[in-house]
């Protein structure tokens, strides 16, 4: 407890306590064990807004499945809230979102208290002459309004808390990709608007019990542009580390062991599209989940992650044109790219050395099943140097086509990319152009719905040239310097991680919807196959390399269907075509 009262005292020593009309929920609890309800929290930022618009903007930024809208807060030195005024003052923009699992509420305290300060005193204050903030308050406000107090069994505190489902009882950290939800589509279109240099998402862990109040999820430097990555790696993460421990809050990455004990090693957290980082990282946006330990009481997590915010505030501020730089050097190096990673392993071959402070691991009888049990000693800290494997290497790429074309039927698939910036332009005339196509050799996809998909993976293509015919109103996606080209790739790519065929947009062209019958076929595929002898050998070398073949009559009388001019074209052909060649249809 003293350990606790000091950080805190520590963390808040420069900020003069606020009046008793500006405390928030969480600071009138003397026990800190409580956290805002949507209402207080919405009401406060109302009150801010009223008493501070010189500074503060306050506004509706698009629904949400819980049928109440997004609120965007900005906070900036002379009020601007405009992306390209503010972007020709050359000020960093960072975006914090809060509560997109709102049993996870540290964020939402936090953000409460250091927007108040930063308006109430004239030292803080001074952090916005270079930067801008946007700040959603509440991003899952469904699962705000389910407000409970026994659905995050492995947390210590507050008292009651939201859920991590929204209405539609989605992941929010999961849909960034596929923007099923009302919340996802208001933020994507948020973040477009602002298209930020860093982005900060609040949350809280699971996982074991070691010594850290905060432990941080960066993007993975491995998959970010040269520049932004060396950036990242050499400056912007050495600052926060070094600033956190001077505040009294030191931090490790993100728990994330091969076991259960420290011994194997950290392994960084790989975050694909479908999360907050992942999702930025597509646009050269550096990107920062904090993760404050679910087992330590309540008001030490608030007031480190106030801290940590009050940090990234402090540290974009003194590296403003470092990041910049970073930023522009980035994007020119992707307009120039050719190549693009798509799907990523761990690279056990490098690895950094942490000291990591933890709690040794030890094993005794459950009292439920009696059988030996995990359990963390907390009256054995240790500190002792870890392994952080930290690097990742890319298992497929693709190449950068000059556009894609996607069939104007696939009108789902055209709105979420318009959504993200990418702009699509109708052919205006009937083109018969030579274009490169996927066909579906093989993929795995999950069991048991995920985020209520059957998602796909391990994608096996084969590529064919074809000449193909595209109709007035198709839509034609230029990969050109000033697209989301790596948002692109990822998304229209199939054998990308969280591609839109991993997430089942395109599933109905898996399935055939003509077929045979068996009497009536025997003989056209036997007249098909006196006049096409090479067709005949590779039946017959089938047969001869694989028995079990050769013995089922159906299977080869499939076989020469799937081989013949009768299969439906449409089957297993992905829809989305690329276009390789100069300047324009």
């Amino acid at each position: 407890m003293f350990c606790f009262l000091l950080a805190s005292f520590m963390s808040l020593a420069s900020t003069p306590a606020p009046a008793p009309a500006w405390r928030t929920p969480f600071e009138n609890d003397p026990a800190g064990n409580t956290t805002a309800t949507y209402a207080e929290c919405v009401a406060y930022y109302q009150k801010l807004a009223a008493a501070y618009p010189a500074h503060l903007h306050l506004a509706e930024a698009g629904p949400t499945d819980a049928g109440q809208p997004l609120h965007e807060v900005v906070l900036s030195a002379d009020g601007d809230a405009d992306p390209a005024s503010t972007r020709r003052k050359n000020r960093r923009i960072l975006f914090i979102q809060n509560g997109i699992h709102p049993g996870e509420p540290e964020g939402i305290d936090a953000s409460m208290m250091l927007t108040r300060d930063l308006l109430q005193h004239k030292s803080l204050l001074k952090l916005l002459d270079k930067v801008t903030i946007v700040l959603v308050p509440v991003y899952n406000i469904d699962g705000m309004l389910n407000r409970n107090a026994t659905t995050r069994v492995n947390q210590n505190g507050p008292a009651a808390y939201g859920f991590r489902g929204n209405a539609r009882h989605l992941d929010l950290n999961r849909d960034y990709i596929k923007q099923e939800s009302r919340n996802a589509r208001s933020f994507a279109q948020l973040f477009q608007k602002w298209q930020p240099d860093v982005f900060v998402e609040t949350h809280t862990s699971n996982g074991a019990d070691y010594q850290y109040t905060m432990t941080l999820i960066a993007t993975q430097h491995s998959k970010l542009a040269p520049a932004l990555g060396s950036y990242l790696q050499g400056q912007l993460l050495p600052a926060l580390y070094k600033s956190m421990e001077q505040k009294k809050w030191p931090m490790t990455p993100y728990v994330d062991f091969e076991g259960q004990t420290p011994e194997s090693g950290l392994q960084a957290f790989l975050e694909s599209p479908r999360y907050s980082t992942g999702y930025a990282a597509l646009f050269n946006t550096i990107g920062f989940m904090p993760e404050t330990h679910m087992l330590k009481a309540y008001a030490p997590r608030v007031h480190s992650t106030y801290d940590f915010l009050k940090t990234v505030l402090e540290t974009v501020d003194a590296q403003a044109p470092a990041l910049a730089a970073a930023r522009a050097q980035a994007a020119a190096d992707m307009a120039a790219q050719a190549t693009f990673p798509l799907t990523w392993a761990l690279d056990d071959s490098q690895h950094e050395t942490v000291q990591f402070r933890g709690y040794e691991g030890k094993m005794k009888p459950s009292e439920v099943s009696v059988q030996p049990r995990l359990y963390y000693d907390r009256a054995a800290p240790f500190t002792r140097p870890v392994k952080y494997f930290n690097t990742f290497k890319a298992t497929t790429t693709a190449t950068r086509p000059t556009a894609y074309i996607l069939p104007k039927a696939w009108a789902e698939v055209a709105d979420i990319l318009r959504r993200n910036g990418a702009t699509l332009e109708p052919l205006t005339r009937e083109v018969t152009i030579p274009v490169e196509t996927y066909y579906f050799e093989d993929f795995k996809t999950t069991p048991k719905p995920f985020e209520g998909h059957y998602v796909h993976s391990q994608v096996s293509l084969r590529t064919v040239p074809e000449t193909t015919t595209f109709h007035p109103g198709d839509l034609v996606v230029y990969l050109q310097e000033g697209a989301p080209i790596r948002y692109l790739l990822e998304t229209l790519e199939p054998q990308a991680t969280d591609s839109f065929f991993a997430w089942g947009f395109f599933d109905s062209v898996l399935q055939q919807k003509e077929h045979f019958s068996d009497y009536v076929f025997e003989d056209l595929a036997a007249d098909l196959l006196r006049r096409e002898p090479a067709l005949r050998e590779r039946l017959e070398k089938l047969k001869h390399d694989n028995p079990a073949f050769a013995a089922n009559g159906r299977a080869q009388l499939e076989w020469v269907y799937l081989n013949s001019p009768y299969h439906e074209p449409g089957h297993n052909r992905y829809p989305v075509a690329r276009w390789l060649g100069a300047g324009k249809l």
